[in-house]
């Protein structure tokens, strides 16, 4: 503090003679940008490019909210962008959970780069194939084959993998975009290893992201954040349909590649449900995910980057899709949380009535714990009817949503599936098959608490109480944290230069 007043008297000083703008302003500056990661500016010109989000905040096809937890620093980011890619019929979503003690700043990076990567490799991987076509067409004898003439990385783990299987049901555009996802992925994490202030060692972000394109829909999903489509059966009740998996260390496939990586996978005796990864010879971190970006001293030990990607048509029936962090699916299922989010008073308050829920869930379900941060995403699949012929940027309606075409379904992945599976949700081998839903996933039956964690109140009795009877869970402990602990490495010079060896 004494610092901080010493700058600001002699800036004040030099503003009186004439000096211009003061040293201390300078350092303050400086330091803001490294406390937010850097990119202040970057930031700053993204804020106002129209049809972007990244705030608390609703537009006439999405809400968004995020709040803070009781951990500390809200951890949770999130972002919509309309007119993705410079395209009047496409909508970029996603949700970002962090974790670790720059776990915000990692959290916010992916959120204000990742977009960019992925439209930038979009539209020079279509460029790359009008290219493509063109000199084929010029060319006596050759053929065009569009996963030659895509932008493709082939030292990638990914791409060595993806065999892509034509469909008449999968559009063309599907196939480079998919290609533009994991290229932007790879250079996301790349970014973050190189960042000159965001120390991602120890520190890292989960990320479900959502490309609307017309009628179709692209998902990339690294991490536990999670992907849950509203839609209408025959009786016209609602369904929820969980679009992504949770990419847990203790998933089989997940699970033999980290052992493959010498790393280890094993839950703690006090939280025997919670799966985490671990160092070889040390138990560090503890990361509680398979797949993030940063957390670099398990790079090496089977974590990685690559995201599972999934496909699927657009219905008559599906009515909106809630991207949303682990604080929200630790304490609701996904039929609660569709409910919830279908039972708003208005479009604009659903993100904000759907945490509100999982808040309250968690002084029921968990009394003793911290709650987690919460960050979610609500897509609605139509336009509401404008006003007087007026379009506004907030439509607080509850109408019901329609959406456009009727087709099939499709889920894919970027890992080689074997060939004993027929699981839909986890179709892993890189190849697109039909089929005619992906397959919820359906929750197991919650564990007994014990007398002193559990609570005889029922959920609808939590989430009807007042905010003048909200618990406070300073005292508690912290549940299913991302990251446990923090590997001791060396410190000072001796730490740095052991840093450059990961670079």
């Amino acid at each position: 503090m004494g610092i901080c007043y010493s700058s600001t008297g002699k800036e004040e000083r030099g503003a009186e003679n004439g000096e211009g703008e003061g040293v201390g302003s300078r350092l303050r500056k400086k330091s803001r940008d490294k406390k937010s990661g850097g990119g202040g500016d970057q930031e700053s010109v993204l804020n106002h490019i129209p049809g972007r989000i990244a705030g608390n905040g609703s537009s006439k096809i999405a809400c968004l909210h995020t709040q803070q937890g009781k951990k500390g620093t809200n951890q949770d980011a999130m972002v919509v962008w309309e007119n993705f890619g410079s395209r009047n019929d496409a909508v970029f979503c996603g949700v970002f959970d962090g974790h670790g003690p720059y776990g915000h700043m990692v959290a916010r990076k992916v959120r204000d780069s990742l977009p960019l990567l992925l439209s930038n490799q979009w539209k020079a991987g279509v460029s790359g194939e009008k290219n493509g076509l063109q000199k084929s067409e010029n060319a006596p004898g050759t053929t065009t084959n569009s996963e030659e003439t895509g932008s493709v990385c082939g030292d990638d783990e990914s791409y060595d993998a993806m065999e892509v299987e034509e469909s008449d049901k999968v559009p063309e555009l599907y196939l480079p975009l998919k290609k533009s996802m994991l290229k932007s992925f790879k250079l996301m994490d790349k970014e973050l290893k190189l960042h000159p202030t965001i120390d991602c060692f120890c520190s890292g972000s989960t990320a479900v992201t959502l490309i609307k394109l017309g009628e179709d829909l692209i998902i990339g999903n690294v991490g536990d954040s999670r992907a849950v489509l509203a839609t209408r059966d025959e009786d016209n009740s609602l369904l929820a349909v969980q679009l992504t998996v949770d990419l847990k260390p203790d998933l089989p496939r997940e699970a033999a590649r980290i052992h493959q990586c010498k790393g280890r996978v094993f839950a703690l005796q006090d939280e025997p449900e919670v799966a985490r990864v671990w160092l070889p010879n040390n138990d560090s971190p503890g990361l509680a995910m398979a797949r993030a970006f940063g957390d670099f001293c398990l790079k090496d030990f089977g974590l990685i980057s690559v995201p599972d990607l999934y496909y699927r048509r657009l219905t008559l029936t599906d009515e909106f899709i809630i991207l949303a962090t682990d604080g929200v699916w630790d304490v609701l299922s996904n039929m609660e949380a569709v409910d919830i989010v279908a039972s708003a008073p208005g479009r604009a308050t659903a993100a904000r009535a759907l945490i509100d829920c999982a808040v309250r869930a968690w002084r029921l379900k968990y009394p003793t714990s911290k709650n987690d941060d919460c960050a979610v995403v609500c897509l609605f699949l139509d336009h509401p009817p404008a006003e007087n012929g007026m379009e506004k940027d907030i439509v607080p309606t509850n109408e019901s949503n329609k959406t456009l075409a009727q087709t099939s379904s499709v889920s894919m992945g970027t890992e080689m599936q074997d060939d004993s599976s027929h699981d839909h949700v986890l179709m892993h081998s890189g190849t697109i098959r039909p089929c005619e839903e992906i397959v919820p996933v359906f929750e197991p039956a919650e564990a007994k608490m014990t007398a002193q964690s559990q609570s005889k109140r029922s959920l609808a009795e939590c989430i009807s109480s007042t905010e003048e009877d909200e618990w406070s869970a300073l005292e508690g402990i912290t549940r299913v944290n991302s990251l446990l602990s923090i590997p001791r490495f060396l410190s000072g010079d001796r730490r740095s230069a052991s840093w450059r060896k990961w670079l």
